[in-house]
């Protein structure tokens, strides 16, 4: 039985974070909540502290920007994707250092994600393919002929036996992670270009965004691909902008916008909540704390700032 969704708070601007030299093209936080990373198209990936606020450190070694990041189940560990056509898997803790490199996609690798069990990790290239490696190893485990042009996103459920893919080709697909098979395709039209997917926490609707400036939730697997509910009212034509859940404070779906904010909808009603105002470039990343009424947002060349907002208690 679900409850009555909390009378709505709204957000505000906390605190600008400032280091980058490029376009901060990532943020996420730690599944912990203890930890915040940015990555660049400075080259570089910074930790900060979720709680404070301050940097860290600054985790160098990449020789192209970086397009992606992801967090380990255990919050240990990054996996950045760079366009110097590698990942790179490092340690979030002191010393810092770059564990592994993952080598064989042989154009930018544009995006990255964890599996729950964070053995294994899945990137997306702009080869078209998607690559499953071993974390242990940094062997790769499987090359998928995944689409027909660049792969924009990657994403497993939350068992980790299903992944999902967006591409600029136009569709939305779910494999099997195990067997690299397709089983289903939920989108397959040319335009517009998916700019990114990703399942919802408990696994059973997929957010799809597409660059006609609209976000769907889908039914997922179980179902055929029927699209629930549409969000729109941001701005979204040229770039990948990533969107997320938030579910610390009622159901919000949050994403980030060419017009230089970051929009709230509700989950279930699709009413635009709040449009968040600050940044001086394309909001291209967003990301929702684990535990806390936080939101953490990226801006492009024009703004190179991570901003955090905030709900009063």
């Amino acid at each position: 039985m679900s409850s009555a969704t909390p009378a709505y708070r709204p957000y505000r601007h906390l605190k600008t974070l400032t280091a980058h030299s490029r376009a901060v093209s990532c943020v996420k936080f730690s599944n912990d909540g203890t930890l915040l990373a940015s990555a660049s198209l400075d080259k570089t990936l910074i930790i900060w502290s979720a709680s404070t606020l301050s940097l860290i450190h600054c985790l160098v070694g990449h020789s192209d920007g970086i397009s992606d990041l992801a967090w380990s189940s255990d919050s240990h560990y990054i996996c950045s994707a760079s366009d110097d056509r590698t990942l790179r898997i490092w340690d979030a803790r002191a010393p810092f250092d770059c564990l592994k490199t993952l080598r064989g996609h042989s154009d930018f690798v544009f995006c990255v994600n964890f599996n729950p069990q964070s053995n294994l990790i899945v990137s997306g290239s702009f080869d078209e393919t998607i690559r499953v490696w071993e974390v242990k190893t940094g062997k790769c485990m499987r090359v998928i002929q995944a689409h027909a042009m660049p792969v924009t996103s990657v994403h497993f459920n939350r068992d980790g036996s299903l992944i999902v893919t967006g591409s600029h080709d136009g569709s939305c697909k779910i494999w099997d992670a195990g067997e690299g098979t397709c089983l289903k395709t939920l989108i397959d039209d040319k335009d517009p270009a998916v700019s990114f997917a990703k399942f919802s926490p408990n696994g059973k609707f997929i957010l799809v965004g597409t660059l006609d400036s609209t976000l769907c939730r889908s039914c997922g697997i179980t179902q055929l691909g029927k699209f629930l509910k549409v969000y729109t009212g941001h701005t979204n034509r040229a770039y990948c902008i990533t969107s997320t859940f938030s579910v610390t404070n009622g159901k919000y779906i949050v994403s980030g916008s060419e017009d230089k904010c970051v929009y709230l909808w509700d989950l279930q009603q699709k009413t635009m909540l709040q449009k968040l105002e600050g940044h001086t470039d394309t909001v291209i990343s967003v990301t929702c704390h684990p535990t806390e009424n936080k939101i953490a947002s990226a801006g492009l060349d024009g703004d190179r700032t991570v901003r955090i907002w905030v709900q009063d208690a």
